[in-house]
C-alpha cells in the first residue's frame, strides 16, 4: 500500500500547529518547512507547508489561505491507555482556545477536531451483555471528556 499522509489546510498557523503537536505527543518532530517564494498567493518568506510527525506517523500542514475550514467531518482519535492519558491531551489540545464537546470530542484551537478515546470505554461499549454495555453508552452520552471510573461504575449498575 502506498503512503498516505494526511494534509492539514491551516488560514496561516500550521507552523504553530506542528509546533504545539509535537510539544504534546511522544516521538513526534518537525521535519521540513517549506517558505512561499516571489509571487505566491501568500507574502513572501512565509510558512506554506510544514512537515512532522507525530509518534512516528507522518502529517503535512499547509497554510492556505481561508478558503476552507476544519469540521468535525474529519477527527483524529487518540487511544489513550487509562484516565491520566485522556486528562494529558484533553488538557493539553483545549487549553488556549480548544473547545470541549461531547462523547470524547473536541476541538483544538486550530479548529481541528480530535477524540480522546479511553481503551476501556471501548472494552465497554463492546461487553458481551447488552445492558451493560447500554449503561456504559448512557454514561458516556453525557459526558464530554471521558471518565473512566464513572462509565464503569454506570457499567456495573
Amino acid at each position: 500500500m502506498p503512503n498516505i499522509t494526511p494534509n492539514l489546510w491551516f488560514e496561516s498557523r500550521a507552523e504553530e500547529a506542528a509546533e504545539l503537536y509535537t510539544s504534546i505527543f511522544p516521538n513526534s518532530s518537525i521535519g521540513h518547512v517549506e517558505r512561499y517564494g516571489p509571487g505566491a498567493p501568500m507574502p513572501e518568506g512565509t510558512v506554506m507547508t510544514v512537515a512532522f510527525s507525530l509518534d512516528g506517523k507522518q502529517f503535512v500542514g499547509l497554510n492556505g489561505g481561508p478558503a476552507f475550514a476544519f469540521t468535525e467531518a474529519i477527527s483524529f482519535i487518540i487511544e489513550c491507555a487509562d484516565q491520566a492519558e485522556v486528562d494529558h491531551y484533553w488538557g493539553a489540545l483545549t487549553a488556549d482556545g480548544g473547545q470541549e464537546s461531547q462523547c470524547a470530542w473536541l476541538k483544538d484551537r486550530f479548529g481541528v477536531s480530535w477524540q480522546v478515546v479511553p481503551r476501556r470505554l471501548m472494552e465497554l461499549l463492546g461487553d458481551p451483555d447488552p445492558e451493560r454495555a447500554g449503561r456504559a453508552m448512557e454514561a458516556m452520552l453525557l459526558m464530554r471528556k471521558i471518565d473512566i471510573a464513572a462509565v464503569e461504575r454506570a457499567a456495573d449498575g
